[in-house]
């Protein structure tokens, strides 16, 4: 059986990427404690698009 818990899989946009109308996208998966983070996390990943390190917000 599958464990019950608090951690949830999030996914990951760039937010520079999306506003500036290139095609494609930048997009990370990874995990965050519910419980703990209620709020929706924002962490600095590469987007190798723009090759630069880049804003990511969560969706979903």
């Amino acid at each position: 059986m599958a464990k019950k818990g608090n951690r949830i899989q999030v996914i990951l946009e760039c937010t520079e990427h999306k506003n500036s109308g290139m095609p494609g996208m930048s997009r990370y998966i990874t995990t965050k404690n519910r419980k703990n983070t209620t709020e929706r996390i924002e962490l600095k990943k590469y987007n190798p698009v723009m090759k630069k390190y880049t804003v990511h917000k969560e969706i979903k």
